[in-house]
């Protein structure tokens, strides 16, 4: 995405984004660092496997002419839905209700803004994406939560 790749370095991601000043270190398990530009990014080993953009102060992204980020998270879904049946992309659904383009690697994570929710695309690495346990553990701050199982009793 842009001048980031995956596998890069703290250093050279902070390389790459030094417009926006040094970044944050957040705690977690991935090694997280937030940039004042709405860019937040996470590590597998010491080497970039996430970059998360933020609903609002984020860099905007397209995806043939379509802004992922800021949007509404329905009109948003059935873009990549139209997308993928267009161009034989590969879909997922996560168990909070985001979807992915798995081919692409982009994840629609959806994110609270002032009580409306917008979205917020993630680009992650392949075996991230595959995996259940990261992909169902990357930022979901704001997330809705899951809808309760039918078959679970209350």
């Amino acid at each position: 995405m842009g001048a980031l790749r995956f596998e890069m370095s703290p250093a050279d991601v902070a390389d790459a984004l030094r417009r926006g000043g040094p970044p944050t270190q957040m705690g977690g398990p991935y090694g997280q660092e937030e940039f004042a530009d709405g860019v937040s990014v996470f590590y597998d080993a010491g080497k970039l496997a996430c970059i998360a953009l933020d609903a609002v102060t984020g860099p905007q992204v397209l995806l043939a002419g379509f802004a992922l980020a800021g949007r509404d998270p329905q009109q948003a879904h059935q873009f990549l839905l139209d997308y993928a049946a267009e161009h034989g992309g590969c879909l997922l659904y996560t168990v909070d209700g985001s979807l992915a383009l798995t081919d692409l690697g982009v994840l629609l994570r959806s994110q609270d803004v002032g009580g409306v929710r917008m979205t917020r695309p993630l680009f992650v690495k392949e075996d991230w994406l595959e995996s259940e346990h990261y992909r169902d553990h990357l930022p979901l701050e704001g997330a809705p939560a899951a809808p309760p199982s039918p078959w679970r009793r209350a």
